[in-house]
């Protein structure tokens, strides 16, 4: 068994489960929460602050001279906050009717001074940093000063490609089918803040509307791809995503062009419809596979979450075609031939029969297949 599904990648799909996700501070700070303490999606759960930026004056020049002279004529010292515009260093000649000030280029402290190169340096103000819970649920494990461990039973949805970081919301599904259609008119100010759910694509006119009426993001079957690239502003790489500022997450669970999303995802969202989710559109397919996400907590629930799935790909299983003549296409794994065969390229193959939701059977490679695991 394990060797039929060691190369299938895995998407999850499923109304029940149990997830633990890791905040994790860029640098030592504080944990604010402790094990056992239930924190809602948006509690600060750890904090931090990122050194200032530095910014340099070479008070040799302000003061007309030599770096080696500079020290004995500082106002201020290594270590003393100053303001932007305070006299750092003063020189006085002929008995004070001549002098010359070096004033400080910003707010924060004066971190050194060089008598090499006559250049003092000033820290601005540290950058505070807030490490929400993302997800509601109880606090497992702490790592003091570093991170802290949430676990969440909900329906977690995984997609297949998405941009922006992490959001908040209640779900607002758009329709009653996967494959009704929207126009932006129909976008209201009510959907501010919202994760909106829409089966079909996302065309530009409706990216728009979100961003204007502010919509915390969007979870679509699929959108052009011209369109993805000119929402980023530039083609689309292979490094990860979720770091872009957009005004607005994106998730696609089935992949560019005009596919709507399928009927069993649409259900899953449709039924959880008005209930708070945690959307990350964080994106990687190399280097180790970052799937988006959308994350519904189960609220009230507390007993043991049914056992996920470990079986693998087996016959029965759920799958989703992955590349074309089938591309985005569901089905169920009829049968797993133990030998390899040849397939059109001439190429001699693992490969799997299934049954498509219409009814096609087809034979396709096993690495052309993805997972669905429930």
């Amino acid at each position: 068994m394990a060797s039929s599904s060691a190369y299938t990648p895995t998407l999850t799909i499923t109304p029940d489960t149990v997830i633990r996700r890791e905040r994790r501070l860029p640098l030592p700070g504080e944990v604010r929460v402790a094990v056992g303490e239930v924190v809602s999606a948006e509690q600060i759960v750890a904090a931090t602050a990122l050194p200032g930026r530095v910014s340099a004056l070479n008070v040799a020049r302000e003061l007309n001279l030599p770096p080696a002279e500079i020290e004995r004529w500082m106002v201020k010292h290594p270590g003393d906050p100053v303001a932007h515009n305070e006299v750092l260093a003063e020189y006085k000649s002929f008995f004070g009717f001549f002098k010359a000030q070096a004033l400080s280029p910003t707010t924060g402290t004066l971190e050194a001074i060089s008598a090499v190169t006559g250049q003092a340096l000033v820290r601005g103000p540290a950058l505070p940093v807030e490490l929400s819970a993302y997800v509601s649920g109880a606090v497992v494990e702490i790592v003091p000063q570093e991170s802290v461990t949430i676990e969440c039973r909900c329906a977690l949805l995984q997609g297949i490609l998405g941009v922006g970081g992490e959001a908040h919301g209640p779900l607002a599904v758009l329709g009653e089918r996967a494959d009704q259609g929207f126009s932006a008119d129909e976008i209201s100010d009510a959907h501010a803040g919202c994760v909106v759910v829409s089966g079909t694509p996302l065309d530009w006119a409706l990216l728009e509307r979100l961003r204007e009426v502010g919509a915390a993001a969007v979870v679509v079957g699929a959108m052009p791809a011209a369109d993805l690239d000119r929402l980023l502003g530039a083609p689309l790489g292979v490094a990860i995503t979720g770091q872009e500022r957009l005004g607005l997450t994106v998730v696609l669970t089935e992949g560019f062009g005009s596919l709507p999303m399928a009927e069993e995802t649409f259900a899953l969202l449709r039924s959880r419809n008005g209930a708070a989710a945690a959307v990350n559109g964080a994106t990687q397919i190399r280097a180790g596979v970052l799937r988006p996400e959308v994350i519904i907590p189960l609220s009230g629930k507390t007993e043991a979450a049914p056992p996920a799935s470990t079986a693998g790909l087996a016959v029965g299983s759920r799958i989703r075609l992955v590349r074309d003549p089938y591309f985005g296409r569901l089905g169920h794994v009829s049968e797993l031939p133990s030998r390899p065969e040849a397939i059109p390229t001439e190429a001699e193959v693992r490969v799997l029969r299934a049954r498509l939701d219409d009814g096609e059977e087809v034979t396709v490679p096993r690495a052309n297949v993805e997972l669905i695991e429930r």
